[in-house]
């Protein structure tokens, strides 16, 4: 009997046909899937997905961008048509190290662009902040149903009053090679509590388990354990890009407890987005908010990036740009 594919093959959740695919070699020799979608010349938006999750998952953020952007999404490694490595390929250095090879080998020279990360995706550009490629190339980043640290203690998939036993019950399902099986009614119903919120249709709930339940069981094992550890407040204190995050206000594995966590250590914090009724899985819940925010940083600090490095025609005044604290200071002056 075949395999069924990773992802639905039909509908808007289905992934569409990318104009360029490419294979990126990491800084231990690992090597990562990528693909292009969209014109060349447009804008670029790079997004990184979540733990269990593929290129696939991004598929209706894609569609709805590609019209007018570029587009590059990547198989973290494990997971989807990026192979898997020994276990010492899994942490959050190998995060980073993925996402800089990607930005390197997907724009081109000079070439920026906005920088977005679902779940471990959001971790992965956290991970990569002091990073100098990143520094480089990110005009700007979502941070999108993600938290930085004690992940185990703030989810909620176990509602345990004792913060001792949801620690010790999430550290055990992060942790967990058990397989998954094939996807049925049980399966889905599990998956939906989990992950989803009310809100989820049944086509979107078969797209996420379609994708989750490709994942190789030790590559989610060991990325589990990685995330059941996690601390990355200080990557996040170091993220000086704009920065905007998002969450589902029924998001059992990040709650928005985590989000607000974020909005106040992040250096260039931009605004919080929450979702009501949607779960973990926002961009598949609600792809136009998802690609809403990547269209708005695109305008606000790439397109007008690109704006102010055309020179100005002789005789046109053009304004001094003020920094976020500047302009914080002119607020405080004239209130």
């Amino acid at each position: 009997m075949s395999r069924r594919p990773g992802h639905v093959t039909g509908g808007p959740y289905a992934p569409p046909v990318p104009r360029t695919t490419t294979e990126v070699t990491s800084a231990d020799g690992a090597r990562v899937y990528a693909e292009t979608h969209g014109p060349e010349d447009a804008p670029a938006v790079v997004l990184a997905h979540g733990w269990t999750c593929s290129t696939a998952f991004w598929a209706p953020v894609v569609r709805d961008l590609a019209a007018d952007h570029k587009v590059v999404v990547y198989d973290q490694r494990g997971h989807g048509r990026s192979p898997a490595t020994g276990p010492a390929g899994y942490g959050t250095t190998a995060l980073a190290d993925d996402l800089v090879a990607v930005l390197e080998a997907t724009l081109g020279p000079d070439e920026r662009a906005v920088v977005g990360g679902h779940s471990m995706g959001g971790m992965t550009i956290m991970a990569a902040a002091e990073r100098p490629e990143l520094r480089a190339r990110a005009a700007a980043a979502l941070l999108c149903s993600t938290g930085c640290a004690g992940l185990p203690a703030a989810s909620q998939v176990f509602p345990f009053r004792s913060e001792r036993a949801r620690r010790l019950a999430h550290r055990l399902l992060l942790g967990s090679r058990s397989p998954l099986g094939p996807v049925s009614p049980l399966t889905r119903r599990a998956l939906k509590y989990a992950t989803m919120g009310p809100d989820a249709t049944p086509e979107q709930v078969e797209a996420c388990a379609r994708i989750v339940h490709a994942c190789p069981p030790a590559v989610r094992a060991r990325w589990g354990t990685v995330l059941s550890v996690l601390e990355l407040t200080g990557g996040v204190s170091r993220l000086e890009v704009p920065t905007v995050v998002l969450a589902g206000a029924a998001d059992r594995l990040t709650p928005p407890v985590q989000s607000r966590r974020l909005a106040s250590v992040l250096p260039d914090f931009r605004g919080l987005t929450e979702l009501p009724g949607k779960g973990h899985m926002t961009p598949i819940e609600d792809p136009g908010a998802v690609a809403g925010l990547l269209r708005e940083l695109v305008r606000d600090h790439l397109r007008a990036t690109a704006d102010r490095s055309t020179p100005a025609p002789a005789g046109t005044a053009v304004p001094a740009q003020k920094t976020p604290q500047e302009s914080a200071q002119q607020k405080e002056k004239t209130a």
